[in-house]
């Protein structure tokens, strides 16, 4: 096996592939995670609040992780061009502001979820912050994903 792989049951996967495959995980998951929280806002459901709550606890808990896939793909990149230096970096920034994101998110619905214990109801105030923060997670990621894209698909750079 070449220097640098990473042996993913014997798939020959190096942390660059683990990557671009997990990446996709937080960019869908706040997007679906903020669907679902805005359906229990409409339908004032407890169950489906805890439900959103629990599923945003757990979308944080993977995505930290993924994140570091991305840092291990940087250690173990090949030689890039110089051009492709400027884009990794915003591409790293980007990820630091949404992992952050995520990170809040699931505080705030942890946080929900341990004033809803005991049979109380989730604040409603836990559910608006965790709505508006996985919309705005939604974005960060995507953003994140969209940059991190540019660094090998020219066809998607801003035209200069």
């Amino acid at each position: 096996m070449d220097k640098g792989r990473w042996d993913i049951f014997t798939l020959g996967m190096d942390w660059v592939h683990l990557h671009l495959a997990l990446n996709h995980v937080p960019v869908l998951g706040s997007l679906f995670v903020g669907l679902l929280l805005l359906c229990a806002l409409v339908k004032r459901s407890d169950e489906l609040q805890r439900l959103s709550l629990w599923w945003l606890v757990g979308l944080m808990i993977v995505s930290i992780p993924i994140k570091f896939t991305g840092d291990f793909a940087d250690e173990n990149k090949p030689e890039v061009i110089t051009a492709e230096t400027a884009l990794i970096k915003a591409h790293e920034d980007a990820a630091d502001q949404a992992t952050t994101g995520i990170f809040l998110a699931g505080v705030v619905a942890a946080v929900g979820l341990f004033k809803a214990r005991g049979g109380r109801s989730v604040p409603q105030w836990g559910m608006i912050a965790a709505f508006v923060l996985s919309l705005v997670t939604f974005v960060l990621m995507a953003r994140t994903a969209n940059l991190g894209g540019e660094i090998r698909h020219t066809e998607i750079r801003e035209k200069t």
